[in-house]
């Protein structure tokens, strides 16, 4: 058993690349049988198989203990969000996705640090160079792209993508499309809708602005809100007649 942990020893970094459980224990299989062989003492089948299963075992262990790390990190990732402590966080979620790629909240949660640093970023040295902001909100554009990837339906993505469009990158027409998907699915969003306004305000599109103002108006049951809507309706409605 000694010289199956060994072997096994040898077998940790080269199965971070193996492929499916049956095709990888093929790959384990002969490995051990080359490495069997030029130690000149012969592992039996029984030993061979053996060995594999354990190693199974224990990458099933590893891979429970690095799922409670990533939760781990998310929840420290949350807790500097909460404080506003945009950067940490943002670390946290970076960890947590190495270890969980395929995670939506946590592309969404890195595109909302990503977008407050860029908002953040200021031009120290006065020479019109905003590089850094810039590349923050490209940062915060592909984390909600790739939570959108994984789930194409993420409301706070959507949301999250169309407020960075329209309001940090200047590019209104962009966002549209998003806000008109996340609408399809949750129809009373009034955030949504005040954005979406917004966008097509600013891309000329007044009679669909003055359509979901109204329908802010309709939805609405905040008086602030309605009062919002309202006193923008009225700034469509001005700049439409001038045009």
């Amino acid at each position: 058993m000694k010289k199956i942990a060994i072997v096994l020893l040898g077998l940790f970094c080269i199965s971070l690349f193996t492929g499916c459980k049956d095709s990888g224990k093929k790959i384990l299989k002969k490995r051990i049988e080359n490495m069997e062989k030029s130690s000149g003492k012969p592992m039996s089948e029984e030993e061979i198989k053996a060995a594999i299963d354990q190693y199974y075992d224990d990458i099933e262990e590893i891979q429970k203990k690095n799922m409670q790390i990533a939760i781990w990190y998310k929840m420290l990732g949350t807790r500097m969000l909460d404080k506003k402590e945009y950067g940490t966080a943002l670390q946290y979620f970076q960890k947590a996705l190495e270890i969980t790629p395929d995670n939506s909240v946590l592309y969404f949660y890195a595109g909302e640090c990503a977008a407050f640093l860029g908002n953040a970023s200021l031009d120290i040295d006065a020479s019109g160079n905003l590089q850094k902001r810039i590349n923050y909100y490209q940062m915060a554009e592909d984390a909600y792209l790739k939570a959108l990837a994984i789930d194409d339906k993420y409301v706070y993505a959507l949301l999250g993508i169309g407020i960075l469009y329209s309001y940090q990158m200047d590019n209104s027409q962009a966002a549209i499309p998003y806000l008109e998907r996340l609408l399809a699915i949750d129809k009373k969003n009034i955030d949504a809708m005040f954005v979406l306004a917004r966008c097509y305000y600013l891309t000329k599109q007044y009679d669909m602005a003055l359509q979901y103002y109204d329908l802010i108006i309709d939805t609405s049951k905040v008086k602030a809100t309605i009062e919002t809507a309202e006193e923008n309706k009225q700034k469509v409605l001005s700049q439409a007649y001038e045009n």
